[in-house]
């Protein structure tokens, strides 16, 4: 089965009543961002009035020095501006206006998760098994029916999912093989 991608989270940066301003104090957006969980594809709304405030992403070193020496991107100057989460890990965002981002006007975040996708089940039925996974050989015969059939076990590690999915896998492999 296909990982099921669950809908992008849209994070109002700030919160929807405080949005992105100077903040009443230089720990408001740091503790939102503490409060949130981001994951890549993930979007960031910074809402703010055009000509007040603006958004620039920068490397560490930029947002602990409260500069845009070395942006990463455009700057951003129409509100509400929204970014996409592009990658895990780290991310620094400020406000280029003078002394807004010493006051505060800046977040980090931190992307955990690679997508925003729900874990992939294991095949119940045998389903086939994943495109370019290796190892699996299917016996060169099947076995033999043997009276009337019972339930097939149920469980990614059962005998008839494995069979099945190295039917299947041994299937499509000819199948391939003969449009080269």
């Amino acid at each position: 089965m296909v990982a099921a991608a669950t809908a992008a989270t849209k994070h109002v940066v700030g919160g929807t009543a405080t949005g992105w301003t100077i903040p009443p104090n230089t720990t408001f957006y740091s503790e939102w961002s503490a409060s949130q969980t981001f994951a890549v594809g993930d979007s960031l709304v910074f809402n703010f009035p055009t000509g007040i405030h603006n958004v620039i992403k920068v490397p560490k070193s930029d947002y602990d020095a409260c500069t845009t020496k070395n942006q990463i991107g455009a700057t951003l100057s129409n509100g509400p501006a929204t970014v996409t989460i592009p990658s895990g890990g780290q991310h620094y965002y400020l406000c280029g206006v003078g002394g807004h981002c010493t006051a505060g006007q800046k977040v980090s975040i931190t992307v955990t998760g690679s997508a925003s996708t729900e874990p992939t089940p294991a095949p119940a039925s045998g389903g086939p098994a994943p495109a370019g996974s290796a190892g699996t050989t299917p016996p060169s015969t099947p076995a033999p029916a043997t009276g009337p059939s019972a339930p097939a076990p149920q469980g990614p590690n059962s005998a008839a999912a494995t069979l099945t999915g190295g039917c299947l896998v041994a299937f499509f492999s000819l199948a391939f093989a003969s449009l080269i």
